[in-house]
């Protein structure tokens, strides 16, 4: 899908409310893929155990929803690990099946054995990873690479090579081991910011960089370590990568990578059109609680699209415009995702118009005098202790019953200090 714009000084100009008013020429932002990796990166979550059973339901959830790609832990990780890639891979999902591996032949014999569509090849390239994880030099990379490249390639299956610690490695070195897998046909290079180190504009330069060294596609791995995770996929995605992975809610080593929801938010500003064509994002809040109870946590009150406080309006002047036109103060759609706005009134923020919504929404009579009474009784409440719903709902019909009933006396009471 391309962006509508035409072509300006080397920029494509586009009519996206959303977007900037000039979208770079090899942004891929409205063209991207999602390599979804909770039964990968997921995985290594401090609470993660999927056992076969769960590990297809949420593959067959994923594929639902409509990801392009889902990552299994390496089938050489264990027996149970190669026993549930195969079963996985004979499910017959429309997604393609990948399988993360290190740069090793007897890792590689064991991934193409299982029936995946590709295998995802990483092995760290920074000083540190080089020095004290694996312990071999950049010669002996490039000899590796080129090996376990060359055999995946053999069986005819999909293979990516990807850098581990791309931001902390010498660029030099990376670029010389990229220009080389790329020679070899690899269908992706990776970058990894294996430790949530970068920041946007670095991805986007290395990004970039990369584009004008490699012709095959380009996957980015960000962990949230500084809490850049989405905001770096973005840039990446500007720059010109194609793949992007995910977890559902994010989880992940440490604090984990970009989530998916998130990125379906980020990108759904991009191009909403693009977003809800591609994948079902209704399904999106049933597949985080599945995954949410699958490792004992809590979907966090402030998550992307999903968490109970996204589109909970308070304070008065928000409830006004979010009342009159919910574009003032929602820059997403909530039933787009299959959800819904609440406007919160049983507080001492609140102001006469959502009040009045409510009222309204009850079924009830009151003039604008009569609601604004009412609100001041309900903020007086509320500088007390927090109104529910049910606490407000009963106090406008007993105060719509005192005034239709002409009761001045009842009116009164209703309106009195309790």
């Amino acid at each position: 899908m391309t962006t509508n714009g035409i072509k300006e000084n080397g920029v494509k100009k586009t009519n996206n409310p959303y977007m900037p008013r000039y979208e770079d020429l090899l942004s891929r932002v409205s063209n991207f893929s999602i390599i979804e990796s909770t039964l990968r990166e997921g995985e290594q979550f401090a609470n993660a155990f999927f056992d076969t059973a769960k590990k297809i339901e949420i593959a067959k959830a994923l594929d639902d929803f409509g990801v392009e790609y889902i990552e299994l832990t390496s089938p050489a990780a264990s027996d149970q690990s190669r026993q549930d890639c195969s079963a996985i891979c004979n499910l017959g999902l429309k997604a393609k099946i990948l399988t993360h591996i290190r740069c090793h032949m007897d890792d590689a014999r064991i991934a193409v054995e299982t029936g995946v569509d590709g295998v995802d090849v990483v092995i760290g390239t920074s000083s540190y990873l080089r020095e004290f994880s694996h312990g071999k030099d950049m010669d002996y990379i490039t000899k590796q690479a080129t090996e376990v490249i060359n055999f995946v390639k053999s069986k005819g299956i999909e293979v990516r090579f990807s850098s581990e610690d791309s931001f902390r490695s010498d660029l030099v070195d990376l670029l010389s081991i990229y220009r080389t897998v790329d020679k070899l046909g690899v269908n992706r290079v990776g970058i990894a910011d294996t430790v949530g180190c970068a920041n946007p504009r670095q991805v986007y330069e290395l990004v970039r960089t990369l584009r004008g060294v490699v012709s095959c596609d380009i996957e980015c791995h960000f962990h949230n370590d500084t809490g850049c995770a989405i905001a770096n996929a973005y840039a990446a995605l500007e720059a010109g990568a194609t793949h992007i992975d995910t977890s559902v809610l994010g989880i992940g080593e440490r604090n984990g990578i970009t989530s998916l929801g998130g990125l379906c938010a980020r990108m759904y500003t991009a191009n909403k059109d693009y977003i809800k064509t591609k994948y079902k994002l209704h399904m999106l809040r049933d597949l985080e609680n599945l995954v949410a109870d699958a490792v004992s946590v809590q979907v966090p009150f402030n998550n992307y699209i999903t968490g109970y406080c996204a589109f909970t309006h308070k304070a008065g002047i928000h409830a006004k415009a979010i009342l009159n036109n919910p574009s003032t103060y929602e820059i997403l759609k909530p039933e787009d995702f299959g959800m819904t706005r609440y406007v919160s009134i049983g507080h001492r923020l609140t102001g006469w118009n959502a009040v009045k919504n409510r009222v309204e929404q009850l079924g009830l009579t009151l003039t604008d005098d009569q609601v604004k009474k009412i609100t001041a009784k309900i903020k007086e409440l509320a500088d007390i202790r927090p109104q529910s719903m049910e606490d407000v709902d009963n106090l406008l019909r007993d105060y719509h019953y005192a005034v239709t009933s002409g009761d001045l006396s009842q009116v009164e009471s209703v309106l009195s200090t309790n």
